[in-house]
């Protein structure tokens, strides 16, 4: 059994503590970590922030660097996208695509750091300033610390580790323990793609020990977090004025209206997406509002496409909807199933265990908004299929969320589309697609409670992670 030793001050250091870290459908350990104390976790910040000071890199240094990343990461892809498979439970054509995206968010950014610039300001039309010149630069924060969630464990990571090095900034990963082995490789890549050995540092640890020392340590200038709701807002209420970028839940909608050509391709895709991952992605399809007129067909086309789906063994090519993080999990989401089902929701498809940690694809109807599988976030392979009669009320049900990360419609009068825009209360409104939908280069990020502190993308992280310096020269 492989074990894994975090990085901390240009060292690979072990301990004496370990934690397994289970293969998420055989429930087996694959490999162990060591485990990070709070001590160390200041020592880990304190260097790299004198790496900060002391090492600054040329933005085409940083090119190069990240560029290199993005090439090692592909030629690992069948390595990384085993580890992501077992430890994340991901089906492994998607874990291999998933290494793939991730070279190139690493691609993107490299590119990016080239393209970091500040503006001129004609300070010289105020009054009295006409011997004056004013341009902003650009420069980096400082050190960076990245809280990653288990569910796609490599491409969330680099989502937010390649645009603050593309920036300038020394970086400290905290990924889930549930879910850390590719974060270590992801280290050891940026190592070998030429990375100053105290640039980077990985903790491994508890939220309780390890996420609670790096709230309390004062040197650390901006927090990039993908997690829940109540983790958030426990950042938020510790870190007082210094910065952060928050990623967190939702119970996305897609609106599926009645002008559309095809009802099955609609619903096909609301399913395959609505399971995506076994269900654990935010930004998937939870909440479907379909037009009444349209209703009978769609509910027989996604209950017909939901039965055919194969579940099981995330490392069979055949799979379809692999295993939940684990059997905890899985006994939440089928609780709140029933709950449903007892307060009067018809279930239309699934709704059993397939084993321990798998469940069975769900398609719910006569739900009420009040229902957690309707008003709270799943994160399992559930959706609710709700009714409406204009846009207008499929417009007021999608915004009655305390959530707001993406939504989708399907429609083809651009009339709606454009009044759908306007009008939904999500950070990214699809159309003609599901919620589910993101392009890396893309500007992403959710308001109301799904997120806070700017968009995700590398140019746009890159925004976030670095600071407006104002220069006036008297001439």
């Amino acid at each position: 059994m492989q074990h894994y030793r975090m990085y901390l001050d240009g060292q690979w250091l072990d301990s004496e503590a370990k934690k397994d870290v289970l293969d998420k459908y055989a429930r087996t350990p694959f490999a162990t970590i060591a485990q990070t104390t709070a001590g160390q976790v200041d020592e880990a910040v304190d260097s790299l922030a004198r790496s900060f000071r002391e090492n600054r890199l040329s933005a085409y240094r940083r090119f190069q660097i990240l560029a290199k990343a993005g090439q090692l990461l592909l030629e690992r892809e069948a390595e990384l996208a085993e580890t992501i498979q077992k430890e994340a439970g991901r089906l492994i054509g998607d874990a291999r695509f998933e290494v793939r995206r991730s070279a190139l968010a690493c691609e993107i950014s490299a590119e990016e750091a080239k393209r970091i610039a500040g503006e001129m300001v004609p300070v010289d039309a105020m009054p009295g300033a006409e011997n004056r010149m004013c341009f902003t630069m650009r420069v980096p924060v400082g050190v960076v610390c990245c809280v990653t969630p288990f569910n796609v464990p490599l491409t969330l990571l680099i989502h937010k580790v390649a645009p603050a090095l593309a920036a300038g900034n020394t970086v400290l990963i905290k990924p889930t323990q549930q879910a850390p082995v590719s974060a270590v490789k992801l280290v050891e890549i940026l190592l070998e793609a030429g990375l100053p050995p105290k640039h980077i540092a990985i903790v491994l640890g508890s939220g309780a020990e390890v996420g609670e020392a790096l709230l309390r340590n004062q040197t650390i200038a901006f927090y990039s977090l993908t997690g829940s709701r109540e983790v958030g807002e426990r950042f938020k209420q510790s870190i007082g004025l210094r910065r952060c970028s928050l990623e967190l839940g939702s119970n996305a909608a897609t609106i599926v209206h009645g002008d559309i050509p095809n009802v099955r391709n609609a619903a096909v895709l609301c399913a395959q997406k609505g399971f995506a991952n076994a269900g654990q992605i935010c930004m998937k399809p939870q909440r479907l509002y379909v037009q009444d007129r349209i209703l009978d067909e769609f509910v027989r086309e996604i209950v017909a496409y939901s039965e055919s789906l194969v579940v099981g063994d995330p490392s069979d090519p055949k799979t379809q909807v692999g295993p939940m993080i684990s059997p905890e999990e899985v006994d939440r989401v089928d609780a709140w199933v029933r709950e449903a089902v007892s307060a009067g929701a018809t279930l239309l498809a699934g709704g059993t265990r397939v084993g321990p940690v798998c469940y069975r694809p769900t398609v719910l109807g006569n739900v009420t908004s009040d229902m957690k599988v309707v008003c709270r976030e799943v994160f399992g392979p559930v959706v609710a299929v709700i009714p409406y009669h204009d846009i207008d009320e499929a417009i007021r049900l999608t915004n009655d969320s305390e959530y707001g990360l993406q939504a989708g419609v399907f429609v083809s009068d651009l009339s709606i589309a454009m009044k759908c825009a306007k009008e939904i209360e999500t950070g990214s409104v699809i159309i003609n697609d599901t919620c589910f939908c993101r392009f890396d280069n893309m500007p992403y990020g959710g308001i109301k409670k799904s997120g806070a502190g700017g968009k995700e993308g590398p140019r746009y992280v890159i925004e976030n992670m670095t600071d407006v310096r104002t220069v006036v020269l008297t001439l």
